[in-house]
């Protein structure tokens, strides 16, 4: 039988959870938020029938919470909620760069945590879950994070020494593709394409793309020489992005991400 679970700050991504674990099956009635808004609280209990209620009185029913805080508040939300969780329950934390050991110091001895990155596809069932243990966490608790979280998409365990590069590549990384597509849809602009057509070409394109690579089961550069003919227009445009050195350029990009990850574990704001 499903166990309560409280989702703590419930912003975009919580709702997406909310929605994913009503559709799994979830009873409204043992799912509880909070949000730091009664405005707010009470437009998830209209929206989906859920309960809100205090981070203390989440902490002190549900057998399972989810820290949905931005990193920088975590710290006082673990404050608030550290007298109130008994050894029993399930803290799950989806904060940027926040570490198990940073959660688990500021808790009871011995709570079971799980550090887990999401994206924002989420909202539309497509999100990549990555997922870590902390020290008391069991196979128990990942089997429950897995089903909670594989209600919006694909979940992936790693160690969480792994978590801050997971963060640059899939946490932020559908921004990454958004970035991609706004720079392209330019483009076509640029190339006399009005940009209700340029956006429609791009996005199908996308879409096509990435169903090859999940699906097909070949590597991206046999994807890409497939389209890349001799001295055609593909291997051109391939040159140039080579030229103004693209690849490098999104190296470097992810691994500031992934810097910028630690930097949120160590509390660093700015």
């Amino acid at each position: 039988m499903p166990q309560k679970v409280a989702v703590l700050g419930t912003g975009k991504i919580g709702e997406a959870l909310l929605s994913g674990m009503l559709r799994g099956g979830w009873p409204p009635a043992d799912l509880l938020v909070t949000a730091r808004r009664a405005d707010r609280a009470e437009e998830l209990r209209t929206r989906y029938g859920v309960v809100p209620v205090t981070n203390a009185e989440a902490a002190k029913t549900a057998d399972t919470l989810i820290l949905t805080v931005k990193p920088q508040d975590m710290g006082t939300l673990l404050d608030e909620l550290g007298p109130h969780v008994p050894a029993d329950r399930l803290v799950i934390s989806g904060a940027a760069g926040i570490t198990t050991t940073f959660v688990e110091e500021r808790l009871t001895a011995g709570v079971p945590v799980v550090r887990v990155m999401t994206n924002t596809p989420a909202l539309v069932d497509e999100a990549m879950s990555v997922i870590s243990a902390g020290s008391h966490a069991s196979e128990a608790d990942l089997a429950h994070t897995e089903e909670i979280f594989g209600s919006v998409g694909k979940t992936l365990r790693v160690p969480e020494s792994q978590q801050d590069a997971c963060t640059a590549l899939s946490g932020s990384g559908p921004a990454y593709f958004f970035y991609l597509v706004e720079a392209m849809t330019d483009a076509g602009i640029l190339l006399g394409l009005p940009r209700d057509k340029a956006h429609d070409l791009i996005v199908q394109s996308a879409i096509g793309a990435a169903t090859m690579l999940r699906d097909s089961g070949e590597h991206p550069v046999k994807l890409r020489e497939n389209v890349t003919s001799p001295a055609g227009t593909t291997i051109n445009a391939i040159r140039e992005l080579e030229n103004h050195g693209v690849r490098a350029a999104l190296i470097a990009a992810l691994e500031a991400a992934r810097d910028r990850s630690r930097e949120l574990a160590s509390g660093k704001k700015d």
